[in-house]
């Protein structure tokens, strides 16, 4: 028998709480500059309660071929990554209207 999510209900294959979770988060995604001139991605506003952030951070990594972490509450890529970022969150489920790059 299949686990069920205690916060719907459901059987963790048709679990929706990530998908619900997903459309209520407000994501920023800016650039700042650190040591030595070098570019830092900045994802800010991913609620980790609801969403995996490690799993998130590793998913990104990979597909942006960069290092990076997630630590205070902000998910870090190294390199200017804005609007590849913007691509990747679009393609994981999150909404466009919810994304605001600065």
């Amino acid at each position: 028998m299949s686990e069920i999510c205690k916060q719907c209900g459901l059987p963790k294959e048709l679990c929706v709480c990530e998908t619900i979770a997903k459309e209520k988060q407000n994501i920023s995604i800016y650039t700042e500059r650190k040591r030595f001139g070098k570019y830092m991605t900045i994802i800010k506003g991913i609620d980790a309660g609801e969403i995996d952030c490690k799993k998130l951070v590793k998913k990104l990594k990979s597909k942006l071929a960069c290092g990076g972490t997630y630590k205070d509450g902000k998910i870090e890529l190294q390199g200017n990554h804005k609007q590849r970022v913007l691509e990747a969150l679009k393609k994981e489920g999150f909404s466009e209207d919810v994304i605001e790059v600065r």
